[in-house]
């Protein structure tokens, strides 16, 4: 195994090798709010990292990945935001599903699922949200009845990303009648391309549409596409929760570092760095990334035990805010003319991308008042919310 010194170099000189090209002008392309942009050029370039082994880096080497580090994790998703490489398409299925099923799944499962998610011959999405249940996973309806080698699943999804791109949905389904909350869950692997399934695309603040509804009308999977055992879905969904928020992080910040240095020289260059109320608030911006870097390095020895604890939580909340925060501040040092498109019929630009997406980082993933909940029952062990 390398040394982090080593394996970061390899990463750079490769993608500074392979960004090239009919490669080259991916760069910085996707993205938050940008999601839609030159998909199919970006699953090349996914399904390019595949054949030089620079997929699913973290995971173990039997199943297809390099065995890599947490540290050297950190720098490869560092070296990536550091090339301005293109948003990866797949980072559902290989940051989520993929370290589910090597903790949860079958030896069939696994050697079903691994190798498509490495190859980036699979995308899926995120069965989870529903319409009477956000941030509250386990007031989920979806339900799941087994008919002899199948399971027949019947309900709604709703803010599933990428699903309008995907083959296959990991699926939060109630499995046993009569249960409540977070009993009688399951948790199914099931395809998107079968009868009963129907995906409609939402229209966001952005113009775009990364996120969707997914109805399941009697939709069918196979009875051996359930990860744990049947009702116990809770413990596995919340696995994959802890999975979201690994070291991945580190390489956002790359990204947020990026758009907080190019404001910093907007405001230098129309001006508004003159006024010393938004010199403050860039500052303090600054000061709130680097509290967010010390977090996710603090989070590290979670990852390395297996899943970030609760503590995660606190990262959530602290970079969902500074994000949102971000996004009102570049309006304030655009001026005036940040409330202009600048073209038919609604032609963002990046500040204005970034202010009405950032909108949404608050909520996805775990609400802030979700995380908050979280961070005062199981982190300060708090009395728990009352309910109903």
């Amino acid at each position: 195994m390398s040394s982090v010194e080593e394996f970061r170099a390899e990463i750079r000189g490769w993608l500074a090798a392979n960004l090239t090209g009919a490669f080259a002008g991916l760069r910085g392309r996707g993205g938050p709010g940008r999601e839609h942009e030159v998909f199919a050029e970006r699953l090349e370039w996914e399904r390019h990292m595949a054949a030089a082994g620079w997929t699913c880096v973290g995971w173990p080497e039997e199943y297809g990945g390099r065995g890599a580090t947490i540290e050297q994790q950190v720098a490869f998703h560092e070296e990536y935001a550091l090339a301005d490489a293109p948003a990866r398409v797949n980072h559902i299925a290989e940051q989520l599903l993929g370290p589910t099923l090597i903790a949860f799944g079958t030896p069939e499962q696994r050697a079903r699922f691994l190798p498509p998610i490495v190859a980036a011959e699979e995308l899926w999405c995120q069965g989870y949200s529903e319409p009477d249940a956000g941030s509250d996973l386990a007031n989920v309806r979806t339900r799941a009845v087994r008919e002899g080698d199948d399971w027949v699943v019947t309900g709604q999804k709703i803010w599933t990303s990428l699903a309008h791109e995907a083959q296959w949905c990991f699926v939060v389904a109630r499995t046993e009648p009569g249960s409540q909350r977070h009993k009688g869950l399951s948790y199914l692997l099931v395809p998107l391309d079968v009868p009963g399934v129907e995906i409609r695309p939402i229209t966001q603040l952005t113009g775009t549409s990364e996120f969707n509804e997914v109805f399941f009308d009697g939709a069918r999977t196979r009875v051996e596409h359930i990860v744990g055992a049947p009702g116990d879905g809770w413990r596995v969904a919340m696995a994959t929760l802890g999975f979201e928020r690994g070291v991945s992080t580190l390489g956002q910040q790359v990204g947020f570092r990026r758009e907080l240095e190019t404001l910093v020289e907007t405001a230098k260059r129309n001006g508004a760095a003159d006024d010393p109320l938004i010199r403050d608030r860039l500052a303090r911006a600054w000061t709130g990334l680097e509290t967010i870097r010390c977090n996710a390095l603090r989070m590290l020895d979670g990852v390395a035990a297996g899943a970030p604890g609760p503590e995660a939580s606190i990262g959530k909340i602290f970079w969902a805010t500074w994000h949102r925060e971000l996004g009102e501040l570049a309006m304030d040092v655009c001026g005036a003319g940040g409330m202009l498109a600048s073209g038919e019929p609604y032609d963002l630009d990046d500040w204005q991308r970034l202010f009405l997406f950032s909108r949404s980082d608050t909520i996805y993933a775990g609400s802030n008042e979700i995380q908050r909940n979280i961070i005062a029952e199981r982190v300060l062990g708090l009395p728990k919310e009352a309910r109903p």
